[in-house]
């Protein structure tokens, strides 16, 4: 009997290989077709202000995403002092995107220190889900000049 043709070591099937490949090209198809979300907080607090005779100071941020699965109208920000105080924002009157609210300063501290948390809704599969966004922290000087 000869020697058979009919397969050969070089024909047999290399599928790990061949998955793996498959899953990078996968992967890198689903980045560039599905574009990368992202929701961004910016402070458009200046970071001093004058003492005024009410002791309270307005704060600000305005709220950008790319994210199209976000829910309108579900976004519910707080502002956060000194690690401990919340105070719940509004919207800015005639400007989609932009939050504000006043925070207390006593007369006693030259600082606070502010952050801003986004919670919001989003479309997923099934029921919506809920997300947050936390930005750093900012500095609000009060100066008495």
């Amino acid at each position: 009997m000869g020697k058979s043709t009919f397969t050969t070591k070089t024909a047999l099937c290399n599928a790990p290989a061949l998955m793996r490949n498959f899953v990078w090209i996968i992967a890198v198809c689903g980045l560039v077709l599905g574009g990368c979300a992202s929701s961004r907080v910016t402070n458009l607090t200046t970071t001093r202000q004058l003492r005024n005779a009410s002791g309270v100071y307005p704060i600000e941020f305005a709220w950008d995403t790319s994210d199209q699965t976000v829910i309108d109208g579900s976004l519910k920000p707080v502002a956060i002092v000194n690690g401990r105080d919340f105070y719940s924002m509004r919207p800015s009157l005639g400007i989609s995107n932009r939050w504000e609210t006043v925070v207390p300063v006593p007369a006693t501290e030259d600082h606070i220190l502010f952050r801003f948390k986004v919670d919001y809704l989003y479309r997923a599969f099934g029921p919506a889900q809920k997300s947050s966004k936390l930005s750093q922290d900012y500095r609000l000087s009060i100066s008495d000049k």
